[in-house]
């Protein structure tokens, strides 16, 4: 019997550590976009918390523009709860992803692979879609905020050129917003942010000004 007891208990927590891959967050919103519906005429932005943080649909003033960002989430994070928007086949999605797996040590030939297979899935379940990837922004660690990302700066450029060399082969567009967001020193300008990772209100407009015309066209 106390044998049984400690393979239930062991299985338990094994299931429990199953159900909390991701945060608590990412259920709780995965879960609501599963249920909130997408269609051929919306444009959808697609990412983690740089995504989750603003409200894209005001922000241009087009109440298609639908926001499919969470806090924290990563690359197969993404992958894990994308069907609900390819299936829903939109207009264009804007795809930001990555960040966060640079947090985790993950190398850049890594997490560049796990995107391109992000990107092929997104391609093959809705090829009508107009797909638009955009580069990962600049970090600036000069804040102290999150130790995870100290020293990453290379990674994350890394990642871009092997991103912008995807773009032709796998038939997407590639926005390159890391140059409109670095400083002289190719840190995110300190303007722009209150912790060197995320935006500020003028963060935002900055870069809606640079995607309005992938938005518009």
């Amino acid at each position: 019997m106390r044998k049984l007891l400690t393979l239930l208990f062991l299985a338990s927590v094994l299931l429990a550590g199953a159900q909390k891959k991701y945060t608590e967050l990412y259920y709780q919103r995965a879960s609501l976009f599963e249920i909130l519906p997408v269609d051929s005429t919306d444009i959808v932005f697609v990412g983690n918390s740089l995504t989750h943080g603003c409200e894209w649909h005001e922000l241009f003033g087009m109440p298609n523009i639908k926001n499919r960002g969470i806090n924290g989430d990563v690359v197969q994070g993404v992958f894990e709860r994308i069907d609900p928007v390819v299936k829903g086949h939109p207009k264009k999605i804007f795809l930001l992803t990555g960040v966060n797996d640079v947090s985790h040590n993950l190398t850049a030939d890594s997490i560049a692979t796990a995107l391109g297979n992000l990107i092929d899935y997104i391609r093959k379940n809705t090829p009508q879609t107009r797909l638009y990837v955009q580069s990962l922004l600049p970090i600036n660690n000069s804040f102290g905020r999150y130790k995870a990302i100290f020293g990453k700066e290379q990674v994350i450029r890394d990642i871009n050129v092997k991103l912008a060399a995807m773009a032709e082969e796998k038939g997407f567009v590639w926005i390159n917003t890391y140059p409109i967001f670095a400083d002289e020193n190719g840190n995110l300008d300190s303007r722009y942010t209150n912790d060197g990772l995320h935006l500020l209100g003028n963060g935002y407009i900055h870069w809606k000004n640079f995607l309005l015309p992938y938005v518009k066209e």
